[in-house]
């Protein structure tokens, strides 16, 4: 496993930097090592930590989140409010009900099995969005507007919403609840409830520091990521959503004491350097060449027609707003990665027994070729064309 931890390091940072030297995203070297280094490639990675790699994706995922907590403040999300809200439904629900007839009438799945995979596929990638908004937010390019701030906000609850109903078709399959009340019902609850069990393990975070002010900082950050695993896992006990429960403590964090936040700010950001490695080529090595190759055509057009209906999706959230033309665009092109989501449950429905499982599973993996990249070269481009930046 040794071996396999250091190839992941040292393909992912030699590959990250040298497309950075292209002037392309370091996460497309990244995903391309993965790919090199996984099934698809040379095979070298140890099935052992293959077999945890959803659980490393996950640490990774808690500390992008964390940083994003922590740079969003109360003043930031009054400002965003309405227009934040809008974009993490609107959007979500014209991709997965475009992609569920879609399935329906062209692959002939079932509506459940159209569900399933539409709900996997319209799901955005927080590894590809929130590191890319973070970016922007140092180069404060959009910051006049908080857009941002805007994508970071509402991409999270665009994942809680997808995984619900995701979650929803998956039980039905399993001879679950058919009521459609109780599946919407679902949606708040678990963003609340999200939120709710952020605070209340933020106040006692703070509580704890007030009280041992003097330890030393990395005590400190060592102590905040340790919690805020222990609030993932028992917000995925409590059926809520916990990645929004993380970035609530970093919110929580900011507001009551932006000199510790502004400290835990400047570790976790070094901390991001290797978990950005570990995360994007982990993700590549979950991609099958292969299985996406045979669906290739009718996947593409599927997941294009898709990305299209979020398009105006995101243009019809954003009509009311205080952003100008070119700065929703951006929006639209900020909101069409894949990754996260599709490595972490595109292979349930196979594991659960869907009779298209495996189809399912090779739509998942075309998604994440198609939009990552499509998407991290995106953001990358037009932000300067596109965003003003703040003086």
């Amino acid at each position: 496993m040794l071996f396999s931890i250091a190839s992941i390091l040292i393909v992912g940072l030699i590959l990250g930097f040298l497309f950075e030297q292209l002037n392309l995203p370091s996460l497309l070297g990244m995903l391309l090592a993965g790919v090199l280094l996984g099934r698809s490639g040379f095979n070298l990675l140890d099935k052992n930590l293959l077999s945890i790699s959803e659980e490393i994706r996950k640490l990774a995922l808690i500390i992008i989140l964390l940083r994003a907590g922590l740079g969003i403040s109360k003043e930031i999300l009054k400002k965003i409010g309405n227009t934040a809200f809008k974009l993490s439904l609107i959007p979500v629900m014209f991709e997965g009900v475009t992609i569920l007839f879609l399935a329906i009438y062209i692959l002939e799945f079932s509506w459940v099995e159209a569900g399933l995979l539409a709900f996997i596929i319209a799901a955005v990638s927080p590894a590809v969005v929130v590191p890319s908004m973070l970016k922007l937010k140092e180069e404060r390019l959009g910051e006049e507007k908080e857009i941002p701030t805007l994508i970071l906000a509402s991409a999270s609850i665009d994942d809680v919403l997808a995984i619900t109903f995701f979650s929803i078709f998956l039980g039905v399959f399993e001879g679950g609840s058919l009521s459609v009340v109780s599946a919407i019902a679902q949606i708040p609850i678990k963003v609340i409830g999200g939120i709710v069990l952020g605070l209340i393990i933020g106040y006692l975070l703070i509580k704890f520091y007030n009280r041992y002010s003097n330890l030393d900082l990395t005590y400190q950050t060592v102590i905040l990521f340790a919690i805020a695993i222990f609030t993932t896992v028992l917000g995925d006990y409590l059926k809520v959503a916990s990645l929004l429960a993380v970035m609530t403590i970093g919110y929580l964090l900011l507001e009551e004491n932006k000199k510790l936040a502004n400290e835990f700010s400047g570790v976790l950001n070094k901390l991001w350097i290797p978990a950005k490695v570990f995360l994007f080529v982990l993700i590549g090595a979950a991609v099958q060449i292969d299985v996406a190759y045979q669906v290739s055509k009718v996947g593409i057009l599927i997941i294009i027609i898709g990305l299209i209906a979020r398009i105006f999706g995101v243009l019809i959230s954003t009509i009311k707003s205080n952003l100008n033309f070119s700065e929703r665009i951006f929006c639209a092109i900020a909101y069409l990665p894949k990754a996260t989501v599709q490595a972490a449950i595109g292979a349930v429905p196979l594991a659960a027994g869907v009779p298209n499982g495996e189809l399912i599973l090779a739509l998942a993996v075309m998604s994440i070729m198609l939009t990552a990249p499509l998407g991290a070269i995106g953001i990358d481009y037009f932000a300067p064309k596109l965003l003003k930046n703040k003086i």
